[in-house]
């Protein structure tokens, strides 16, 4: 006997069109004003990376990264910071991951930081380029232990066929690396090195500020308000 065909009236949904309407959340924070703000955006996001730390947001490092693949179809994806050095934001990946691919094609990103609960997000958009393997290796001997063997088992970003192909990976590298996994040859970081950083915190009335800090020579910064 022939299954009848469903039709899209048979599929319970929430009309999710109202409701989404009626969200609204209204800012409180004192306004920003240019004073408050360090002469330089490394500095600035440091502050605000510790506000966001000290208020105890999960994952205060947590970023959105946004790419663009080889048809210029922009990705964006969560990753973690893991490096604020000599002006370079610092994550790690596997080379063989569709971020490191669209990287390596198209070496430009976008962090966007959303510490909605501060009232506050940060964007930071440049050119992106890998780092040595000597401070990859050094990260990596820092993560924990099955972190590192879950670099070996994970084939990032290809397809599949189940979640047992997974852990069967996975206790192939314990077998094979033992106690003290290396760091796999296509695993490793990126430095991203900021041409804008962009700082935003809520205000009443929808009156947000908004600060833009330009690159203007190697060592130099503008910054400018800009309308929210």
């Amino acid at each position: 006997m022939p299954r009848p065909s469903l039709r899209i009236e048979d599929f319970a949904m929430t009309d999710w069109n109202e409701q989404l309407a009626a969200m609204r959340e209204e800012y409180d924070s004192a306004p920003l004003r240019r004073g408050d703000l360090a002469p330089s955006p490394l500095e600035q996001f440091s502050n605000w990376l510790q506000d966001a730390s000290d208020a105890g947001i999960a994952d205060s490092n947590a970023c959105s990264l946004a790419t663009v693949d080889e048809l210029s179809r922009p990705v964006s994806r969560a990753v973690l910071l893991k490096g604020l050095e000599d002006g370079l934001f610092i994550f790690y990946t596997n080379f063989e991951s569709r971020k490191a691919e669209h990287l390596l094609c198209n070496p430009r990103a976008c962090m966007h930081f959303p510490w909605f609960s501060l009232q506050r997000q940060v964007l930071v958009a440049g050119l992106v380029e890998r780092i040595d393997d000597v401070r990859a290796e050094e990260y990596f001997k820092s993560r924990p232990y099955f972190s590192r063997l879950g670099a070996w088992a994970s084939r990032q970003s290809a397809p599949l066929d189940s979640r047992e192909t997974l852990e069967q990976a996975f206790l192939e590298a314990r077998e094979k690396h033992g106690e003290d996994p290396p760091k796999p040859p296509h695993w490793g970081g990126f430095a991203l090195s900021p041409e804008s950083v962009e700082f935003w915190q809520g205000g009443s009335h929808r009156l947000h500020d908004r600060f833009l800090y330009e690159r203007s020579d190697p060592d130099g910064w503008d910054l400018r308000r800009l309308y929210p």
